[in-house]
Parts: C-alpha cells; structure tokens; sequence
C-alpha cells in the first residue's frame, strides 16, 4: 500500500508544483475580472459532474470485487455497462450544459467585455466535461488492479502537458477561450495512453460495448446513487463558494477565496491520496472476510493520516499568509489568508476521517449514511456561506465551510464507529492523544521560526518547514509512533531499506 500511496502523492505534488506555477500566471495574463469569470465559469459547469451518477467509484467497487475472484467474464460485463453508462452521461451533459447556459448568463453580471468569449469559454468546458465521463473509465480499471503506479505516471505526463500548453497559448493569446481548450487535449491524450497500457498489461480486461447489461447497470446505480449524493456534498462544500462570492460580494473577490481554498483542495487531496488505495483494499479485505484486518487497516491509516494532517495544518496556521504573499502577491496575503486559517481548523477534524473511515465505508459498501451527512454538510455550508456573505464578506464564507465539514467530520466518525465495532473512546486513544501530544513541540518550532527567526520569502518557507519536519520526524519516532501496534515504524524503516538496497 505504501507505495500506491507514495505515487499518490507524488502526483499530488506534481499537482501542487505545476498549480503553484500556473496560478499566479494566469491570473497575472487575465487580470481579476478575466479570472473571477473563469472560476464562475468552472463553478457554474463543475455541477454537471454529478452526473457521472457515482459510477467511477462504483466501477472501481465491482471490478475489484470480481478480480480478486478472478470473475472476469463478471468483470467485463461490469467494464461494459460502465462505458455504456459513461457514454449516455455525456450526451446527457453536453444537451443539458447548452441549455444551462441561457441560466448563467441571467444569473451573473460578466463584464460586457468578456461577454462573447466568456459564452465561447463556457460552452468548450461542457464539451470537455462531457468527454471527460468516458475519459473516467481506464482509471477505474488501473485503480481496480492497484495499478496505481503506472495510472499516476500518465497522469503526470498529462499535467505536464497541460501546463506547457497553458504557458505557451496564454503567453500567445491570454483569453477565456484558449484557457477552456487547453483543458481538452490532456482529457483525450491521458485516456488513450492509459487505454494501451490496460490492453498491454491485463489482456483479460475486454472492452466490449455488447456486454452491457441492464441488470448490471441496476446493481451499479444501487451503489453509485448515494456515491451521488456523496458527489453533491462534495460540490456543496468546495465548488459553491465561488457562486455565493459572484452573486453576494463581486466577482474580483472570487480570486481572493479561490487561492485559500485551492491549498485546502489540495490538502484533501493529499488525504484522497490515501482513500484511493483504502477504498479498493476495504473491498478486497471484505470480500476475502478478514474483518480483523479491516479494523486494522482503519486505525493504521487514520492515525498516519491524522498526523500528516497535523503538521500540514500547523505549517499553514502559522505560515499560510505568508505562503500566500510569497505565491501570489501581497495584495492576497491578508484577505486570502485569514479564510486560509480558517479553513484548516477545519481540516484537523474533517480531512482524517475524509481520507479513511469515507473510502473504508464506501469500500464494504454501506455509504448510505456517511453520503446523506455529507450532504446535509454541504446544504449547511450553502445556507451558511450565504447568511455570513454580505456581513462578515470572505471570513463569512470560510467560516460557513468550515462549521459543516467539522460537523461531517464527527458524524462519519459516529457512523465508521458502528459499522466496524469499535468505541470513540478506542479511536480517541489509539489515533487521536498522542499525536495532539507531539504535536506541542511542532507547533513551538514554526512559532519560533516564525516569531523568533521572522523567516520569510520562500527560502524562509522552506527553512520553517524543514525544521519543523524534523522535530516532527523526531517526536513521532521517539514518542508518537514508539512501540505503536498500528504503525511499526521500525518495520517500515526496515522495509524502506531493502527496497533502497534492491
């Protein structure tokens, strides 16, 4: 799993580095009105993904399920009805985003410059949303075989892609259109390349559009309707922000909101490094009947991830204004970086238990409800996001997001904790107390850098995180993780070093 995992997030950082460059680049080409539309733009679209009906993590659940018995016949059956329901979807997306584009141009007052390429913009982003659904379908098979390896290094190539072309056709013509259609090309290369090596590596996988079943399709909508509800939660949470902000306050606030939330993104995408791998294990681990190792694989995981979220979380509280006037400009430091903080908080409750006991539940296939408290969450952050809006401005938002996903946060907990028979209590003492111990002398280092030092720039940023990483480092191998019956650190040490030595 370490290595899956470790793939993950070197995608993750593949993600981050190219983001970190790409941001203030393009917001620098098109300006903050150029660039709040754009965000409306993707805000607005980014609900046709919840058509995808929750197949992609369906898809992922069966196929693993019928190749870890070997069901092949059963699993290109599943691969089958899966394309053929990714095909449906987006026919179905593309008719339904043309017709929502009379809604958005009501809704939002686009500066009436930007009005025809904004129109153009939008309707390549339906386009390439539609595309993208069957685009889905060879990342769930490599993730089915944990091939999680070879899908992160075609990912990889993508994102490189996607940012030459970015760099390249916004220096050449910086406008709404050529940024929608820089988001194509990577969608159709990433899913060919990954289509070649699935027929190369698992010749038992067939693609065979005749093999769709509707009794299949059934049994898939009856897991991945609350995947759905999960995805809406999803949207709810961390892609409406930017609507409120367009509709309530002005659009050139949306890029200030937009830089702290895109840190947290990628900070829940860290943790979704680690549910893409537990999820399909959760499966394997159900469907073979090992329930011991299930529990086991609950409390490992939640503990390291609870940890990594700690030192994340800290750096940010303490450094995340200054990581903004580093990245983007001093102009966002201050707004950008106190809906920053706020924003991870939050996270110390809700990415943990996002990033294992949501893709465990999901994987043994009781999502019904942890997705229905998601989107209670989500409906809370609208409601919320909407009431602090006009008082409290960017803060209002943040805080709007940040109660819900504290709120969704305890309640998987409650519903993880029943599932898999074990108390709150348990999970306090085995994943909880001692890291919040460790944490004290993490949390003195970045104050001293901060305070003391005053480090600074990004060579300051850099420094404050390498001292704290090593007394983290420190704490968590003497004390933390010492003699710990989830996480053998000398274990994984010993591991790490003979795969080094081979």
């Amino acid at each position: 799993m370490f290595k899956n995992i470790g793939s993950n997030w070197l995608l993750m950082l593949a993600t981050m580095a190219s983001a970190y460059f790409l941001l203030p680049f393009t917001l620098r080409c098109l300006g903050n009105d150029q660039y709040g539309t754009w965000l409306l733009i993707t805000s607005f679209t980014g609900y046709l993904g919840l058509l995808v009906l929750g197949v992609p993590m369906a898809s992922v659940r069966y196929i693993t399920h019928d190749a870890s018995i070997g069901d092949y016949p059963a699993m290109n059956k599943t691969i089958a009805t899966c394309a053929g329901m990714y095909l449906l979807i987006g026919a179905a997306s593309l008719l339904i985003g043309v017709g929502l584009l009379v809604i958005f141009e009501w809704a939002y007052d686009v500066p009436t410059g930007l009005r025809n390429t904004a129109r153009v913009a939008y309707l390549i982003v339906v386009s390439t949303t539609s595309v993208s659904f069957f685009a889905q379908m060879p990342h769930g098979i490599m993730a089915s075989y944990h091939d999680f390896v070879g899908r992160n290094m075609v990912q990889t190539g993508s994102i490189l892609v996607k940012a030459l072309f970015t760099v390249v056709l916004l220096t050449w013509k910086p406008s709404l259109m050529v940024l929608a259609f820089v988001l194509l090309v990577p969608v159709i290369l990433e899913s060919g390349i990954m289509w070649m090596l699935i027929s190369r590596k698992y010749p038992e996988v067939k693609l065979d559009l005749s093999l769709f079943e509707w009794k299949t399709m059934r049994q898939i909508f009856s897991f991945s309707v609350f995947v759905l509800v999960l995805n809406i939660g999803i949207q709810l949470s961390f892609q409406t922000d930017s609507l409120v902000i367009g509709k309530l306050l002005n659009i050139n606030q949306i890029p200030y909101y937009a830089v702290a939330n895109t840190i947290m993104v990628y900070a829940m995408q860290f943790v979704i490094g680690i549910a893409a791998v537990v999820m399909p294990m959760a499966t394997k681990l159900q469907a073979q009947g090992h329930q011991d190792q299930l529990r086991r694989l609950f409390f490992k995981w939640s503990k390291i991830t609870f940890s990594l979220t700690l030192l994340g979380s800290l750096f940010l509280l303490v450094f995340g204004p200054e990581l903004i006037r580093a990245w983007i400009g001093s102009s966002f430091a201050n707004p950008a970086g106190i809906v920053l903080q706020v924003l991870m908080v939050s996270a110390l409750v809700f990415l943990p238990l996002r990033g294992v006991a949501l893709p465990i539940l999901m994987g043994i296939g009781r999502p019904r409800s942890a997705t229905v408290a998601f989107l209670l969450a989500g409906l809370l952050n609208l409601i919320l996001s909407v009431v602090l809006a006009r008082p409290l401005g960017l803060l209002g938002v943040a805080v709007g997001t940040a109660i819900p996903n504290v709120f969704f946060g305890v309640v998987l907990l409650f519903i993880c904790a029943k599932e898999l028979n074990f108390g709150i209590r348990e999970y306090l003492l085995r994943v909880v107390v001692l890291p919040l111990a460790g944490a004290v002398p993490v949390a003195a280092s970045l104050v001293w850098c901060d305070r003391g030092l005053h480090l600074r720039g990004f060579p300051g940023l850099t420094l404050a995180f390498l001292v704290s990483a090593v007394v983290f480092i420190s704490v968590w191998c003497g004390f933390v993780y010492r003699g710990d019956r989830d996480v053998d650190v000398g274990q994984l040490f010993q591991g790490l070093r003979q795969r080094v030595l081979s």
